[in-house]
């Protein structure tokens, strides 16, 4: 799990790979999987590294904070929420949910997980977890449009072809926004 090279594409679809094989992990249950699987590959478990290769995974929206009303199963009691009521996604009882940005592959050894683990079944309704992507888009491409990140924004963009992949719903004007805030 560590290997000094920082998180990379082929490690956050490895964790989107976990939580699809749940539908849904909160940041605790998905840290403890990839801790279990540390174990069955005899590997040093490095807790800053997988703390960095989710934080990685949800900024690029291969991971995403999931509201409770999209979730199916145990949800957690408070969502994950912080203070001014907006999903924590570094808190360990947030829900993350496969996004639009991930390709879910399965590091070796995580077909085992499932009896590993003690998680009950789960689903996600893709609806309200879809408006939930759309909305934190928006307010990150108005976060970088106003600190003037172009990098972040160049990444939104790219982002919002993967919502309209994964869901059905309107990102064109987000999208327009963005791309003439990069082009200027």
């Amino acid at each position: 799990m560590a290997d000094g090279s920082g998180p990379s594409v082929a490690a956050r679809d490895d964790l989107a790979g976990v939580v699809d094989l749940f539908e849904w992990l909160t940041r605790a249950e998905l840290s403890n999987a990839l801790s279990e699987l540390a174990f069955k590959q005899r590997a040093e478990v490095d807790e800053d590294a997988i703390d960095a290769a989710i934080d990685l995974a949800v900024a690029e929206y291969a991971l995403v904070p999931a509201p409770s009303g999209a979730l199916t199963g145990d949800a957690p009691a408070d969502d994950g929420a912080a203070a001014d009521g907006e999903a924590d996604p570094t808190a360990e009882s947030t829900a993350l949910a496969v996004g639009p940005a991930a390709f879910p592959t399965l590091p070796e050894g995580a077909e085992d997980l499932p009896h590993i683990l003690d998680v009950p079944e789960r689903g996600v309704d893709r609806e309200p977890l879809a408006d939930a992507v759309l909305d934190r888009l928006r307010e990150e491409a108005v976060e970088a449009i106003n600190g003037g990140d172009d990098d972040r924004l160049e990444t939104l963009a790219d982002v919002t072809y993967d919502v309209e992949a994964w869901a059905p719903v309107d990102v064109d004007p987000i999208r327009t926004r963005i791309l003439a805030e990069v082009d200027e």
